[in-house]
């Protein structure tokens, strides 16, 4: 696979790069809090400096991750894209932007999923509709993107897109979608979604919706898994080559969707439960079921995900408490009181935080490698919604986990199939089920 040299592999002309301005207003606070917990990432961080490297396993490291193609599965950056004045062809700190065209030049990051996020609110006619235009926009934001920066990147749609646009020497940019909630009750609009080219939808988020429950609501179950209408989501997806992806899921709701999918399926940010126990990880048996199923789970770079917490912190009484102010009363408080939890929740961020490293994460690939394979396992960080670990910080310090795959004896043609290969795999053979059941 063809790839470039590392560095400023491309003059960006600021002039043409300039990124339209897109305005939007009354963005849903789960939103903020996404782009809060970034700022956490520049909260004191006791004893997170990396141990020093072994220069020549560095040098084989870089040269390695040059090679291989990369490909990280989610990041929530279209949130930023909406923001009057910003540039993503401009270089940020980590605090305001964790994916960036330079910072994915720096960190040879070929591939990029880009989230189209909404939260969840009252399904109501005016918030399905809210969502739905939202949705959209934030697709349109992606579209534009590219547009302004031709020289550097060009959208995907497809396994074989993503080839042609390496030989011509650029990134590559790909769609989801986090949280099925602005398809509402109408079927077509998975279609529309896929023609603008979104490839992946995780089927809800922080809370039930009408596909399915999720892992996070501390509401009692909704639908017991996967609804009715879950069910011809799901085959539909199936239908247009789409993948179906689980993260965010209730436990129920992913075997429904085993049982389901007529196509292997992703977890696109997620880890594992028997390394850090957490209701947004997956249990052994869930590993194992995605892996008979010819599915990957994507590391997730998300602090809590990879390490459990220190339960004794101020910090963590005070996250503590207000997520499940946040899970159970937020979205029927005045404005007013949402606005004194706001500032609370601005105010515990600002509570120092020890971040996990590079080599916590990767005790989740060990754990998954050793429990079904490496050929089940895959990187979707979560950058710009609240991913980042104290030695990968952003997209530009993702040589940092091939060299700790390096130092634990991971082979190369394994790192591969962890930076990509698993991923292409599994996209493809979506694809193919997509193109036997419209043979019928």
């Amino acid at each position: 696979m063809l790839k470039r040299s590392p560095g400023n592999r491309f003059n960006i002309n600021k002039k043409q790069a300039s990124t339209p301005k897109w305005r939007t207003s009354n963005y849903e606070f789960i939103t903020e809090m996404k782009n809060l917990l970034i700022l956490a990432l520049l909260v004191l961080n006791l004893g997170t400096s990396a141990q020093k490297k072994d220069s020549r396993l560095w040098r084989k490291a870089q040269n390695l991750h040059q090679r291989i193609i990369t490909i990280d599965t989610h990041n929530d950056t279209p949130i930023l894209l909406l923001k009057d004045g910003f540039d993503i062809g401009e270089q940020h700190n980590a605090s305001e932007c964790q994916v960036d065209f330079p910072k994915m030049d720096e960190g040879s990051l070929d591939v990029s999923f880009f989230g189209v996020f909404t939260g969840q609110k009252p399904r109501t006619k005016a918030n399905y509709r809210h969502a739905f235009l939202h949705a959209n926009t934030m697709i349109d934001s992606i579209h534009a993107m590219v547009v302004s920066h031709p020289d550097f990147a060009q959208l995907a749609y497809s396994p074989e897109n993503i080839s042609n646009i390496q030989l011509a020497g650029k990134h590559v940019i790909c769609i989801g979608m986090e949280n099925g909630f602005p398809i509402a009750k109408e079927l077509s609009r998975i279609e529309g979604f896929y023609n603008r080219g979104v490839r992946y939808i995780t089927l809800c988020h922080s809370f039930h919706n009408d596909i399915c429950d999720s892992s996070s609501d501390l509401t009692p179950p909704e639908h017991g898994g996967v609804s009715e209408f879950g069910q011809m989501v799901i085959h539909e997806m199936n239908r247009l080559g789409m993948m179906v992806d689980v993260s965010h899921l209730s436990d129920d709701s992913f075997f429904d969707v085993m049982n389901m999918s007529q196509a292997p399926v992703i977890a696109s940010h997620s880890c594992a439960r028997a390394v850090a126990n957490h209701d947004r990880n997956m249990s052994d048996e869930m590993i194992k079921k995605l892996a008979e199923n010819g599915g990957v789970i994507q590391m997730c770079l998300l602090d809590d995900y990879i390490k459990e917490p220190d339960t004794s912190t101020e910090r963590y009484a005070a996250e503590s408490r207000l997520m499940k102010i946040y899970r159970t009363k937020y979205s029927k408080m005045s404005d007013q009181e949402k606005e004194v939890f706001e500032a609370d929740w601005r105010n515990m961020k600002k509570l120092p935080k020890k971040l996990p490293t590079v080599a916590d994460m990767v005790d989740h690939i060990d754990h998954i490698v050793q429990l079904v394979g490496v050929d089940y396992v895959g990187i979707g960080s979560d950058f710009d919604g609240g991913g980042g670990l104290a030695d990968c910080n952003d997209v530009s310090q993702f040589p940092n986990i091939t060299y700790e795959l390096l130092k634990r004896d991971y082979k190369p043609k394994d790192i591969r199939k962890i930076w990509g290969g698993n991923f292409l795999r599994v996209w493809r053979e979506v694809e193919k089920v997509s193109g036997k059941l419209d043979a019928h």
